[in-house]
């Protein structure tokens, strides 16, 4: 078993107990559920991936509510699942998780069909990954490679029904829905009083993985970007509790940190493509910007530098050197330059 951190509690200025119970939601990466009570009918957010001892760690918790915390909830209480984004470590657990039909499943619309169609999704997904990754300028004998570390996660779990939608401003029993597109098309944070669950959108230490919109609609950094504005806006957050790392209790600086840490790798990027007369292609810059990189973290680098080409191109900051590849093959490599 994995040597997990401690359940902690927290309560909302307007007196909603919130538990946070962490779960391996694949080896040695640590997730986190939440178990709201006192907001209408008990409520789970998250359900882990469902990977390996993930959803036992998740029914451990929930049951040590009892001895360790007085309360007398019980995993066939819940009437609600709230899943805030279409991403395997934080709905992979809901085909392992309910032992009931009575809890109703929510998730935002833009990541409705990844759940109820999740076969179809992955599919798609891999066709699109493909095309990414062909375009990207990845050798031809890696190709294959990546494709299978983006797939290692994806066959243990299955399509599952869901009961109603997410919007952004709804307000259920006491909880507010943000939608944050950026790090999923659906990514919702989840505002209580003074607290706010922000899955994926704000993390403690680590600035959340982004990926282009060349791959998936309604990602990429500069909805990212417009999401944390949004954020940052909203005032009255004294504590940020992600879907990984520790709580945030200086949510809108960790805001600020997290938008100065694009700008310099967007400016990283800047300095590549600006010292190359032939253009780099999104792999060129991946390697350059994260030389160590290997297997799986390679697909997340390739990703990760694609989504601030992408933005630098989106501004009107690159061209494209190699046109005539672009006009004359099937599927050329981009290559891209800095506009003095």
């Amino acid at each position: 078993m994995a040597n997990l951190p401690a359940i902690q509690r927290f309560e909302s200025s307007t007196k909603v107990r919130i538990y946070r119970i962490p779960c391996e939601v694949f080896p040695n990466f640590v997730g986190y559920v939440y178990v709201v009570l006192g907001a209408g009918e008990p409520t789970l957010i998250d359900t882990g991936s469902g990977y390996g001892d993930s959803t036992k760690h998740i029914v451990e918790g929930i049951e040590s509510l009892r001895n360790d915390f007085g309360e007398s909830v019980t995993r066939e209480d819940f009437r609600r699942i709230l899943i805030t984004h279409g991403h395997i470590d934080h709905f992979g657990g809901l085909a392992h998780l309910p032992k009931n039909s009575r809890a109703r499943i929510g998730i935002h619309t833009l990541d409705r069909r990844v759940i109820t169609n999740y076969e179809e999704r992955v599919a798609v997904t891999n066709r699109l990954l493909r095309f990414f990754i062909q375009q990207a300028g990845v050798p031809e004998a890696m190709q294959d490679q990546l494709i299978q570390y983006y797939n290692f996660s994806k066959k243990h779990t299955q399509s599952f029904p869901v009961d109603f939608p997410l919007t952004d401003g709804q307000e259920m029993d006491g909880m507010r829905f943000i939608h944050v597109p950026g790090h999923c098309p659906g990514m919702v944070c989840i505002a209580i009083g003074n607290v706010l669950i922000s899955a994926d959108h704000i993390l403690e230490k680590t600035s959340p993985h982004q990926s282009p919109e060349t791959i998936t609609r309604h990602t990429g950094l500069h909805h990212y970007l417009e999401s944390l504005e949004k954020v940052s806006r909203m005032g009255g957050f004294d504590v940020a509790l992600g879907g990984h790392e520790g709580p945030i209790h200086n949510v809108y600086q960790r805001i600020s940190e997290i938008r100065q840490g694009h700008m310099r790798k967007l400016d990283r990027v800047r300095g590549f493509l600006g010292k190359s007369d032939e253009g780099l292609s999104n792999y060129d810059v991946a390697k350059l910007m994260f030389p160590e990189a290997k297997d799986f973290h390679l697909l997340l680098a390739l990703e990760e530098a694609a989504a601030h080409v992408e933005y630098l191109y989106e501004h009107g900051e690159l061209a494209v050197t190699n046109l005539d590849e672009v006009e004359n093959e099937a599927i050329p490599s981009l290559k891209y330059r800095l506009i003095n």
